[in-house]
């Protein structure tokens, strides 16, 4: 069997076990679930290690699946899906540590997980339109019952908010992809087929209704400003983990699509409404970031600011459609610079849901303003938090500031007045932030217990995924010479 197939369907088969095998102990469940993730993502590094480089597809398999409508089992990576496949496979290894304490429901809960974590790697190495949309449905089906069924108070209409928003996004994206084989000829939803032919060039309005369908689908998942606002009840309510994979895994789906489906297959359609795709991302960018400084809820405010860094990978590759005939290395920064911040806020915001976990389990709410002075008792978990709080905003030596410099240096010539508006937002991040640390752990203490400090396991779980920002914004090249060979062949692309 192919390496990545066998990547991408592990966590689902143990998932089967799990439930073929009867009346299992939670304490094997729990252990079986981290070894199996932690299998899993060294074989993703293996993966990594093995690469070979430049803008091609490795570990390809192609293979006959529905035949009468040219559909395909395709699968295969590059610089473009390899770190986000890497990303998926260490966030659900956190998530399995982070969840060794999980004592609800545990069977169903670790299964839940492994699926999602099957269904998310197979997106990402997806290279049928088809195959594309059966794991980005699946996705949505497997955090609906996250949410639900282990969420908080109002999880319930969370989760159907969830649900109904995401999965008008999924029909869209399916009208748009039937509309692309529609238009291909011979037809076919092979996306290295469809990106060949390039199949609505010079359609006009049909090019740009199709645009629009796949636009509102990813625009969606990603979200942005208006489609955002099943963002914040989800995270609210729903369990520390399942808000660090919905942000650090579900979200990347909408803007992966983006760069691997709409760019180089509607290269004509997107430089024609490149500048509707950087308003759009200029107004996620502010509307985010100050939602988020009004927010007393920490949850909700995380929630928030992810509406924020999202724009910032939307600015960046609209300016790349809006520089598409000129200016190379700017749009080749730009686009890189938006695959390197799905990387970064994956692994940064990943952690600070971990951590409003860890705040919920000392004092059962997110209310900031029922804190204070926790540093006293918690100064393991005041210093990660820290940390976390200062790589979001994107201070040097964190990999935000990697992706966001060059997100800024690569938009700035083409669109200069939406860059340096989009600047504000990192100064209102910053402040929230701020704020937000001195309200929960300086000052003085709201409470006469002092509150427990960081568990081994909630360590364990968390500090690895800061670590890797730390690296990653000291030490890129080893990111950037995998992404941007790919960034380099999008644009290559688009420009036909």
């Amino acid at each position: 069997m192919n390496v990545l197939s066998v990547v991408v369907f592990l966590p689902l088969a143990a998932a089967v076990v799990l439930f073929a095998v009867p009346r299992v102990p939670d304490r094997f469940v729990r252990w079986w679930w981290l070894a199996v993730a932690a299998i899993d993502f060294a074989l993703v590094i293996a993966l990594w290690v093995g690469y070979p480089g430049g803008d091609g597809y490795a570990y390809e398999v192609n293979l006959r699946w529905i035949p009468s409508v040219s559909s395909g089992y395709h699968l295969g990576v590059d610089g473009l899906s390899l770190p986000l496949v890497a990303l998926t496979a260490g966030l659900f290894l956190a998530c399995a540590v982070y969840s060794l304490r999980q004592d609800k429901r545990v069977r169903s809960f670790a299964a839940l997980f492994l699926f999602l974590e099957t269904v998310s790697l197979g997106l990402f190495v997806a290279l049928d339109l088809i195959l594309f949309f059966v794991f980005f449905d699946l996705s949505i089906v497997g955090m609906y019952f996250v949410i639900a069924g282990w969420g908080h108070r109002d999880a319930a209409r969370a989760a159907v908010k969830f649900f109904l928003y995401t999965f008008v996004g999924s029909l869209a994206l399916l009208v748009g992809f039937i509309a692309l084989y529609l238009a291909a000829s011979p037809h076919t939803f092979d996306i290295v087929e469809l990106t060949r032919q390039m199949p609505l060039a010079g359609g006009g309005w049909v090019a740009g209704l199709v645009l629009l369908a796949l636009g509102v689908g990813f625009a969606i998942k990603t979200p942005t400003v208006p489609f955002h606002t099943w963002l914040p009840p989800a995270h609210t309510e729903a369990p520390a983990a399942g808000s660090a994979i919905l942000a650090g895994v579900l979200l990347k789906m909408g803007t992966y699509g983006f760069v691997r489906i709409m760019m180089p297959i509607l290269p004509d359609a997107w430089r024609r409404y490149a500048v509707v795709v950087v308003v759009i991302g200029v107004v996620s960018v502010l509307y985010g970031a100050f939602v988020a400084l009004a927010q007393r809820d920490f949850k909700r405010m995380i929630a928030y600011t992810s509406v924020n860094h999202m724009g910032y990978i939307i600015l960046a590759v609209g300016a790349a459609g809006l520089v598409a005939d000129s200016a190379a290395e700017a749009r080749q920064l730009a686009v890189t610079g938006a695959v390197t911040q799905m990387v970064s806020h994956g692994l940064i915001t990943a952690a600070l849901f971990l951590l409003a976990g860890v705040l919920y389990d000392r004092g059962g709410t997110y209310d900031m303003s029922r804190y204070g002075g926790m540093a006293a008792s918690a100064p393991k978990f005041a210093g990660l938090t820290a940390v976390a709080a200062f790589a979001s905003l994107g201070l040097p030596g964190f990999s935000g500031f990697i992706a966001e410099f060059q997100i800024f240096t690569g938009s700035l010539g083409a669109t200069p007045v939406a860059t340096v508006l989009a600047f504000l937002g990192i100064l209102v991040t910053a402040a929230l932030f701020l704020r937000a640390f001195q309200r929960i752990f300086l000052g003085p203490a709201r409470s006469t217990e002092p509150a427990a400090d960081l568990t081994v396991t909630e360590g364990v779980s968390i500090a690895p995924l800061l670590v890797l920002a730390v690296v990653i914004g000291v030490f890129p090249r080893f990111l950037l010479d995998l992404i941007e060979p790919a960034s380099r062949a999008v644009l290559d692309l688009m420009a036909r």
